[in-house]
């Protein structure tokens, strides 16, 4: 049977490698599915374990099938489709299957050509089941009768060896063989015919191939013993061989064949017929039996088939060869295959970075199948070309996603025929993104204010910025750098929301504590590895009228009194105290003004709305109580206002042994043995300090200089009443300042009092009152 042939027939590969690492075996047709025909892993040095990774396939050069496959598990390469030599290649000695394996990362390209090998499976077959001859019995001894031979689709030792014919008394076989090696087999009559002995001679003509087990085949032959017809046909010619353009339409005529014969009446009349003609040629070719003119029935295609041999024989059994060439015509344009495209495409690919793999094919021969490719101009690749009919599509430039993301390219193929053909074919190749671009920040830095006693958890400002990256490259996340603002960390005063860039407080603001920090953002995408930038961000608090007034002088609250003295000859504008307030708030909510809300004699003193001093609007008059209690209250300028109120007690005295009782100006809760004590010390201290005064006085007027009398009445002006860091400014509230010590006197009375005060700087507010 067809196995056992198979598997009889002598097995071997042969390998040979060329420049480009080629290889080629040999292999017998029509072994079944699945079958080795070699380890092409191992031939061409590849790597068993990653044949699957860089996709390895075949790629077939000019065959419609793909009869071979890759076993990527084991590197070999089998059989996957029926291998009929004689189908593919019909009756060319030589049949070879060409195709490419292809893989990829990197890209690689290896030529292989399997050797079909022929195998004993196809019988000789004749042309016609019986064949037929007319021959008068007055026939010579030697006269020969040529026989159409049979035909073998096999070739080599499989094809047509020997002929044998029936063992008979009037013919033997006769077998020549011309310069070309065709055999001619002839009916050689070695005995004359006797037509009253015998009226027919039936024969049976064998055809034995030289496979092994052989395979033979058979034809009846009839002859007619005749009276007459004398001759055969003879053609004008042995061998008719005619070029034929491969487009010419149906139903042109290719040729005729002519054949004469010298009898008479119907002995003279020739019919044609195939004698010997492939399948494939029957079906594109017509042969009439009476003209003997041979017409094209099919459309014929030269990249199919180049030259078609065809047997016609004459009535009487003589034939002749007719070769019909084709020539080829430029009817097929280039065919572009893509045999391999990487995309998409880091965009950080060096330039010359290989993309894909570019197949351009003609069917068409010589000029006509000669192709030139080309590619756009306006795209950063290019082709190079590779071994034969392939080319390299490589990259020219840097490639940048943000700026274009995918590329539609166009490749053109031309072949040289006369006209030209072309072919085009669009490739899409994406761009894949790489995180190469860092997040930027909408602005070079952010303000931020935010009112003071704000509530945890509102929202101060937002930071926005943007990666022009894709996905988790260009999604941005933000997050507040580690930092201290007054030896606290950053987290405990803002946070960030992460995804959008909004701001936080964490904690209520207090201006006077914390008037203004900065933080730094970074915001970071999502890339591998990721990008970063950072922003600072400045936090401006602004103030809010939180704050009362604070009144330094006089003390608003304590356990003792205070009083001013004011002289019985103060005249009117004489200054004769003051009220020192200070507002911990800033700008208009720190700005003071003074009233005078309640007062013993509301027409006797005034005071400066700004500066807080105390003033005689009229001389003071004997009628005028020695006792007089002023309530003032002192407002800022917030809105709403804020105020705090205090109460001076001024004596109108120009001595304290003038004063009857001195208790009654004394608040409730004062003590009389507090208030002795104080009569006592004032009068002591006065006494002490007169010579001092004297002397002091003496001092300045020898300098010629006028000391500094911010008053004409009798009371010093406390401004060493200041709180820590402020100072006095006239008619402006209060300001800062390092520290203050002054020392001030009383003129124009009967008595001397003196005030001294301590520098605030060292620490609690100390007075002395006399």
């Amino acid at each position: 049977d067809l196995a056992g042939e198979m598997f009889g027939i002598l097995f071997f590969v042969l390998m040979a490698h060329t420049a480009y690492g080629d290889v080629s075996y040999s292999f017998p047709e029509e072994m079944k599915r699945g079958s080795v025909i070699g380890n092409i892993a191992k031939d061409l040095g590849l790597d068993v374990n990653r044949l699957s990774s860089r996709k390895a396939r075949i790629d077939t050069e000019g065959n419609r099938k793909r009869y071979c496959e890759i076993n990527l598990s084991t590197g070999e390469l089998t059989v996957a489709e029926r291998i009929d030599r004689e189908e593919i290649c019909g009756d060319r000695l030589s049949c070879v299957l060409k195709f490419e394996v292809m893989l990829e990362d990197p890209l690689e390209l290896h030529r292989v050509s399997v050797q079909i090998q022929d195998i004993n499976d196809n019988s000789p077959v004749f042309a016609k089941e019986l064949i037929t001859f007319e021959i008068t019995e007055s026939a010579e001894r030697g006269s020969r009768y040529r026989l159409n031979v049979a035909h073998d689709a096999d070739i080599g030792h499989n094809a047509i060896q020997r002929y044998s014919l029936q063992k008979n008394d009037n013919f033997q076989l006769s077998i020549n063989s011309n310069v070309d090696g065709e055999k001619k087999i002839e009916l050689l009559l070695e005995k004359k015919l006797d037509r009253e002995q015998q009226q027919e001679v039936k024969l049976i003509l064998t055809a034995v191939d030289g496979g092994t087990p052989p395979r033979s085949g058979t034809v009846a032959i009839h002859i007619a013993v005749l009276d007459a017809n004398d001759n055969a046909p003879v053609f004008s010619q042995d061998i008719y061989k005619v070029s034929l353009p491969e487009n010419s339409p149906v139903d042109t005529v290719v040729v005729t064949v002519s054949a004469t014969d010298a009898d008479e009446g119907q002995n003279g009349e020739v019919a044609y017929e195939f004698s010997r003609v492939s399948d494939r040629a029957r079906k594109l070719f017509y042969l009439n039996p009476n003209t003997g003119e041979i017409r094209i029935t099919g459309a014929l295609d030269f990249e199919d088939e180049a030259v078609y041999e065809i047997f016609v024989e004459g009535k009487d059994g003589f034939g002749l060869s007719i070769v019909i060439e084709l020539a080829d015509v430029n009817d097929n344009a280039p065919e572009i295959q893509l045999k391999s495209l990487r995309s998409p495409i880091p965009e950080n690919a060096l330039p010359g970075t290989e993309v894909g793999i570019i197949n351009v094919q003609d069917r068409d021969s010589d000029n006509n199948g000669q192709v030139r490719c080309s590619i756009q101009q306006n795209v950063p690749f290019k082709l190079i070309p590779s071994i034969k009919n392939y080319y390299s599509l490589v990259t020219t430039g840097e490639l940048d996603r943000e700026l274009l993301s995918d590329y539609n390219i166009t490749i053109t193929a031309t072949d040289e025929g006369s006209p030209p053909l072309s072919s085009t074919k669009n490739i899409h190749l994406t761009v894949a993104d790489v995180n190469d671009n860092p997040p930027v920040f909408q602005e070079q830095n952010y303000r931020a204010h935010v009112q003071e006693n704000n509530k945890p958890g509102s929202s101060i400002c937002s930071v926005s910025a943007t990666d022009p990256d894709w996905r988790q490259n260009g999604t941005v996340v933000y997050s507040l750098l580690s930092s201290d603002v007054n030896d606290a960390p950053v987290s405990s005063f803002l946070s960030i929301n992460g995804d959008t860039g909004v701001i936080h407080a964490v904690r209520s603001f207090d201006y006077e504590q914390l008037k203004s920090f900065k933080v730094l953002v970074l915001a970071r995408d999502n890339g591998s590895p990721p990008l970063s930038s950072n922003v600072t961000v400045r936090v401006f608090i602004t103030d809010e009228n939180d704050n009362s007034p604070q009144i330094l002088y006089p003390s608003p609250e304590g356990n003792s009194f205070m009083t001013e003295m004011v002289p019985k000859a103060a005249q009117a504008r004489s200054l004769v105290s003051k009220v020192i307030a200070v507002d911990a708030d800033s700008g208009q909510n720190a700005w003071l003004s003074y009233h005078i809300i309640k007062a013993t004699d509301p027409g006797l003193f005034t005071i400066g709305v700004h500066s807080g001093e105390i003033r005689t609007q009229r001389d003071i008059s004997e009628s005028d109580s020695m006792k007089q209690n002023l309530i003032v209250s002192v407002r800022d300028n917030g809105q709403p206002s804020l105020s705090a109120t205090c109460a001076l007690y001024l004596l109108i005295s120009d001595n304290l042994a003038e004063v009857p009782e001195l208790k009654d100006m004394s608040r409730d809760e004062s003590s009389s043995k507090l208030t002795f004590y104080l009569i006592i010390a004032l009068v002591s201290v006065s006494t002490f300090f007169l010579a001092f005064i004297i002397i002091i006085l003496a001092v300045r007027f020898c300098r010629r200089r006028k000391p500094r009398l911010l008053f004409d009445g009798a009371v010093a002006i406390p401004s060493a009443y200041l709180p820590p860091n402020y100072a006095e400014v006239e008619g402006a509230g209060t300001l800062r300042s390092a520290y203050n010590c002054d020392a001030y006197l009383t003129t124009g009375s009967r008595t001397s009092d003196f005030k001294f005060i301590r520098s605030y700087n060292e620490g609690t507010l100390t007075s002395f009152h006399f």
